[in-house]
């Protein structure tokens, strides 16, 4: 059981309690480039995460039933200590997702956003569960059964939807043992005495053991020290991948290319000028990423990313019952969807006759079902949605207007 998407309708509702909350409180905290962004991230996130949860649990189950040196019951004290090695194993991973830069190359996507609301929380790179799940191998080897390791580590992650909010203050006592969203709000600041600090799951005791912990003092700068200045979620998934293999291009010796990868951000060699870190300078200069794309498409953006959530809901539900190429199939079109409407936000031209294609697959593909499905009204509805998507992109598209979002 996949709770992290069964908990997709409490994020939602949640997201629109703090609109809400932001409208009562006259606070700008959400932006419609920034929202379609982050969670255009997380879709593709879950999307990948639907090819390869299966194989991590392999890989769990095979540790457990060959190599494992203890085999504990499943009793609540086995899940007590599973739970507090975990979030002490995901700490470590989450520091060294800071500190080594291949590893950053992932986590660095849920750091782009110079907003800070719920939707950040959902703004996931594409592959970090790739590097994340080896970190947790150690459990199953200890005799923890994979069916609590994957249950306990999405409890642990959906524990950090709530904590990505500016509408919850200091909390008190909790604050001496819980990661809450003061703590949180620090570990988002690109303000260099906040940056690398507060890396907790639930248990904000591991940063204070060792010596990462950071109060909030002035509410932090959102961000990235080099801002992406994109909305694009292929962008921003890709774009310190390609940062790192240019730097390892211009080194002089296969170690150092080595180190690009290995070293921790900013890393360079002295020949090419030498570790590149934040300094304090006071608050950071860089600009808030501006909106490029005007009310008009931004309107179509909207609508055609609320059928996007739709069928990317559907998509997960369904596609264990789904054979392999319709998975696929089903998979790139959401990808190549959210890639469009990140084009569009970008004010890419090449954008707009993407999505004409995206939404005449689209529209191929409902017609093709009506064999399947022995239903000739599908062809009907195929249609009536090419002509209604179409001109509405292109009435978008040629119309005047000030930059939206």
């Amino acid at each position: 059981m996949d709770y992290i998407i069964l908990a997709i309708p409490l994020f939602f509702a949640l997201m629109a309690v703090e609109i809400g909350w932001s409208a009562w409180a006259r606070r700008r905290v959400y932006r419609v480039s920034d929202f379609v962004a982050n969670l255009g991230c997380g879709i593709g996130s879950q999307v990948v995460g639907a090819f390869t949860k299966a194989g991590i649990f392999a890989i769990y189950l095979a540790v457990y039933d060959h190599w494992r040196l203890l085999t504990l019951p499943s009793t609540p004290l086995t899940w007590l200590f599973a739970f507090l090695l975990i979030d002490l194993l995901y700490y470590w991973f989450h520091r060294l997702s800071h500190e080594v830069n291949f590893l950053w190359a992932a986590h660095i996507v849920h750091h782009q956003s110079e907003e800070y609301n719920l939707s950040v929380a959902l703004r996931q790179s594409w592959w970090q569960g790739l590097f994340s799940f080896w970190f947790y191998v150690p459990v199953a080897l200890l005799g923890v059964h994979p069916a609590v390791i994957v249950t306990v580590g999405a409890f642990v992650t959906l524990y950090q939807f709530w904590i990505h909010t500016k509408a919850i203050g200091r909390m008190g006592p909790l604050e001496r043992l819980f990661n809450t969203p003061s703590h949180h709000r620090v570990h988002h600041g690109s303000d260099p005495k906040y940056i690398d600090r507060n890396h907790a799951g639930t248990l904000i005791i591991w940063d204070k053991l060792f010596g990462t912990f950071q109060r909030e003092e002035e509410e932090p700068t959102y961000g990235i020290t080099v801002p992406l200045r994109s909305w694009d979620p292929l962008t921003a998934n890709f774009h310190y991948w390609g940062d790192l293999f240019r730097l390892a291009g211009q080194c002089r010796t296969w170690a150092d290319r080595l180190r690009v990868f290995l070293k921790p951000p900013g890393w360079r060699p002295l020949y090419l000028g030498g570790p590149d870190r934040p300094k304090a300078t006071g608050r950071p200069t860089h600009r808030v990423l501006e909106d490029r794309a005007h009310r008009a498409v931004s309107g179509y953006v909207v609508a055609q990313f609320a059928v996007l959530v739709c069928a990317t809901a559907v998509f997960l539900f369904l596609q264990e019952s789904m054979d392999p190429p319709r998975q696929w199939l089903s998979a790139a079109l959401i990808l190549w969807w959210v890639m469009n409407l990140g084009a569009l936000l970008d004010g890419r031209r090449w954008g707009v006759w993407s999505e004409v294609g995206r939404i005449s697959l689209l529209a191929a593909l409902i017609a093709a079902s009506a064999d399947l499905l022995q239903a000739p009204w599908h062809a009907v509805l195929a249609g009536a949605l090419w002509v209604i998507s179409v001109m509405h992109l292109l009435a978008a598209q040629r119309r005047p207007g000030s930059p939206g979002g």
